[in-house]
């Protein structure tokens, strides 16, 4: 077994999900994973801790056939809530897959579908968890890399210091937290204004999504204003949605297009009522992650980018002050602030294409 695995499956345990003696728990893999999986498994051992592995990550086939077949009437299986209320941690692999399996079920019982898996996902996200990657082959195929390229991609992205990135993006941290206004600038197609007055700053260094390597927070739902490009391109539903645009008006999204499956974000955006609002603005600060792969558990982390999510907000970036927008979605979008860009904070710039103001090379 390479040794990077065993080093992967150590910072899982420790770093990530805090494993403790005595802790059940559940780890929902796809069978290409196997090897991160045993290797999972022997530092559970050496804990004293007791696993279970289910394999929804395969279940991208199972989930279309079910979701053709089915009249798009769900209810939350209660099965499934009765694993996930006994668990104390949760450890999600991705590995492999069709990126594009459900590619041809129809958006609206997808959309039904996640609603009725809400109370699944929130009950995920009150536990330990943390989610992560194994380098597979259909995802270097995906990243248009080599197997082995793509493995020292994912392992130089993963196996860190996280305490040194904590350190580093703490600096981003301190300037977000306390204020109020953020403003994102690139090139001719995004500005586009929001408050975050009263709502706490996240430094993602590695402890629930594996890579980390961001920094993260909530606007007020209803202070968005202005135009975005996210000018890289995602896969939601299984289809590659390209040059999504959004236009905000009072927090709200007004206008919307995209050059390639725009059905799919409009029906992103017709989830429900929270949909049309963001839920998240995070902005990258991993720089191992340094090419974009289709992949957005690396892709929002790599540097020179921000991203914001419409849907649900975290409970943990929304103040007691401040209202948690909810929604059955919450998808990334991305857009490149590697040239001709900025980010403005309280009117001050803290970003200028790619380079923040405590690094070198900063240009006010």
């Amino acid at each position: 077994m390479d040794p990077r695995i065993r080093e992967h499956a150590e910072i899982v345990a420790d770093h990530s999900v805090d494993l403790q003696e005595g802790d059940d728990v559940v780890i929902d893999a796809h069978p290409a994973a196997a090897d991160l999986v045993a290797a999972l498994y022997e530092v559970i051992a050496d804990r004293g801790a007791n696993p279970l592995t289910v394999q929804e990550r395969l279940g991208t086939r199972f989930r279309r056939a079910y979701l053709r077949n089915h009249d798009g009437d769900f209810e939350t299986p209660s099965h499934v809530q009765a694993l996930y209320d006994e668990m104390d941690v949760y450890i999600a692999i991705r590995g492999g897959g069709n990126a594009t399996e459900t590619s041809d079920v129809d958006p609206e019982v997808t959309a039904a579908y996640n609603q009725a898996q809400q109370p699944l996902l929130d009950e995920r996200l009150s536990k330990r968890w943390c989610l992560t990657q194994y380098p597979a082959e259909t995802n270097a195929q995906l990243a248009q890399m080599s197997t082995a390229g793509y493995q020292n991609f994912v392992w130089d992205a993963i196996n860190k210091d996280w305490d040194a990135v904590r350190e580093h993006q703490s600096q981003m941290v301190e300037i977000l937290d306390p204020a109020d206004e953020v403003r994102i600038v690139s090139g001719e197609t995004t500005d586009v204004t929001m408050r975050v007055a009263g709502n706490p700053t996240l430094n993602d260094y590695g402890e629930r999504n594996l890579p980390g390597g961001e920094v993260f927070t909530a606007p007020v739902a209803d202070s968005v204003e202005g135009d975005v490009l996210f000018d890289k391109p995602l896969y939601h539903q299984g289809r590659e949605v390209t040059d999504a645009f959004l236009r905000f008006e009072d927090g709200e999204v007004v206008e919307h297009s995209a050059a390639k499956n725009e059905d799919v974000l409009t029906e992103v955006l017709n989830t429900d009522d929270g949909a049309r609002r963001l839920g998240e603005l995070g902005i990258g600060m991993n720089r191992d992650i340094d090419q974009f792969t289709y992949n957005m558990l690396f892709d929002e982390k790599m540097g020179d980018t921000v991203h914001m999510a419409v849907g649900r907000a975290y409970e943990d970036t929304v103040g007691e002050d401040n209202e948690q927008n909810q929604s059955a979605v919450h998808v990334d979008m991305i857009v490149d602030m590697g040239e001709n860009s900025r980010i403005e904070v309280d009117g001050e710039v803290v970003q200028r294409n790619g380079t923040f103001r405590f690094e070198d090379g900063f240009e006010a």
